[in-house]
């Protein structure tokens, strides 16, 4: 397709100033994970400061007290509260960042119904798979940036999925104390039957949620796992198969460094306010939460059919459909279930989590370019169009619920919303080969239509299954494909 002025509208500026938020990289060093970095890097260095303090306070307090060593013991216990106070400080400067974050997800993500908070996330999983590479070197690096986010929002939709479902996987107390009011049948309007309770709902359980979804593999970037995933010397490709022995290791410094950016890094907020019994509620409230999110990083790493399925079946989910490994291919990308099916086969993870999260983004993942055949009064006509999978809870797990990106041949930037059935969508087999009785005279006519340019189209196959459409996506106008439509 013609390249035009790139720009963007404030819905896909937003999304990329989130991404560069939690997980960019840059001189500011003021990500998620810069903090991070830069927390593991100190607390080493913290920790030594608070022992020599600790220490020398004990050898003072044994020793015959006079008014020198008084002086003495005071002024190093006076250096030592003032040190952990400055530790205190950075960490709620991490917690407050981290729930900023948290909240603002919460705002582009959700919305006042059930069925708008599956627009909205829908919208945000698909700019992130537009916005990404899907070819090239930039590809690994881009979607290691932008899993977390990811996974978070497909955390929050499979969390209500399985609530509607009444699973077991969500009996838990901690869940419950925020839900004992509303039935599995009504959770779609929990919002409506009960503001406050919705409100307190999204506090302290889906905050919490989001944020071990945000933090579970942070612990990637210590110094200690860094040296597995680049080498000692950091000179080895960070996104290349590792060996087993090294891949069992990373797991064990990953999750033992994650749980303490998360306890010594993050912590439990500060109370702002004057009433003592306030104050205690808000430690003991959030003390729980935090209890919450540990419980939820360890059931995690092998969750069977317990509520470790929440971040579980999403990771493997966005570790396929972002995959980070050099042997990513984006025409692979709807077999995804296959995969997760094999996993819960093993007893990686629940079936149970895997069918929800099947039901709620079908076969096709969000933004994935669909080519398919367009009929004419019910007749397949002899050409292929271009479609692009915009909506969650498709009728049909193989059917994508698209708006469409061209019409006639010439792209549109304001398509209309489809349904796609498999004898219609190219990426299927058998249909693609019902298709191919199409002339190569036809299909490089229709191919020169929807290519730039000669060497775009000799890249191309000429019968494409699916079809590439960050292009298409960085023109302005072709990025509100979840315009509401009359």
């Amino acid at each position: 397709m013609a390249v035009s002025t790139i720009s963007e509208t404030h819905f896909t500026k937003q999304v990329k100033h989130l991404l560069e938020k939690l997980y960019g990289r840059s001189p500011l060093k003021d990500s998620l994970l810069d903090r991070a970095i830069l927390f593991y890097k100190d607390q080493p260095f913290h920790q030594q400061k608070l022992d020599k303090l600790t220490e020398k306070i004990t050898e003072l307090k044994s020793k015959n007290q006079n008014e020198k060593i008084s002086r003495q013991l005071s002024v190093i216990e006076r250096e030592y509260r003032d040190l952990k106070q400055e530790f205190s400080s950075e960490s709620h400067e991490r917690s407050k960042f981290l729930y900023v974050l948290c909240r603002e997800i919460i705002e582009l993500s959700e919305g006042s119904s059930f069925a708008e908070s599956n627009r909205k996330s829908a919208q945000l999983l698909g700019t992130i798979q537009l916005l990404n590479p899907t070819q090239g070197k930039k590809v690994a690096e881009a979607n290691e940036k932008s899993k977390p986010l990811y996974k978070a929002i497909l955390c929050l939709r499979l969390l209500d999925k399985l609530s509607i479902d009444g699973t077991t996987i969500l009996e838990l107390p901690y869940i419950k104390a925020y839900t004992q009011d509303i039935d599995a049948p009504q959770f779609k309007d929990f919002q409506s039957i009960d503001p406050q309770a919705y409100a307190d709902y999204i506090e302290y359980v889906k905050i919490p949620i989001l944020m071990a979804a945000l933090v579970q593999d942070i612990g990637h970037f210590h110094p200690d796992a860094q040296k597995i995933v680049c080498g000692i010397d950091g000179t080895k490709n960070p996104y290349r198969m590792l060996e087993l022995d090294d891949r069992k290791k990373l797991l064990q410094i990953n999750y033992h460094e994650t749980v303490k950016f998360l306890v010594d890094g993050i912590g439990t907020p500060n109370y702002v306010g004057n009433s003592k019994v306030d104050r205690d509620k808000f430690n003991i409230n959030e003390h729980k939460k935090l209890i919450f999110i540990r419980n939820l990083l360890k059931q995690g790493i092998s969750p069977k059919q317990g509520i470790g399925n929440l971040l579980k079946v999403p990771q493997i989910y966005a570790s396929i459909i972002l995959s980070t490994k050099g042997s990513y291919d984006y025409k692979l990308l709807p077999r995804v279930y296959q995969a997760l099916n094999q996993n819960a086969e093993r007893g990686t993870c629940s079936q149970v989590a895997v069918d929800a999260l099947r039901e709620i983004t079908g076969d096709f993942p969000q933004g994935f370019g669909i080519t398919y055949i367009p009929q004419d009064d019910g007749v397949k006509t002899d050409r292929y169009e271009y479609a692009i999978v915009t909506q969650l809870y498709p009728s049909e797990t193989n059917q994508p619920i698209c708006r469409t990106a061209t019409r006639n041949l010439t792209f549109i930037g304001y398509g209309q919303d489809i349904t796609i059935n498999s004898d219609c969508n190219l990426y299927h087999a058998e249909t693609a080969k019902g298709f191919a009785n199409i002339s190569k005279e036809r299909l490089n006519e229709i191919l020169a239509l929807l290519s730039s340019n000669y060497h775009e189209r000799r890249e191309l196959d000429l019968l494409p299954r699916c079809w590439h459409a960050g292009e298409y996506f960085s023109i302005k106008d072709n990025q509100k494909l979840w315009n509401k439509q009359g």
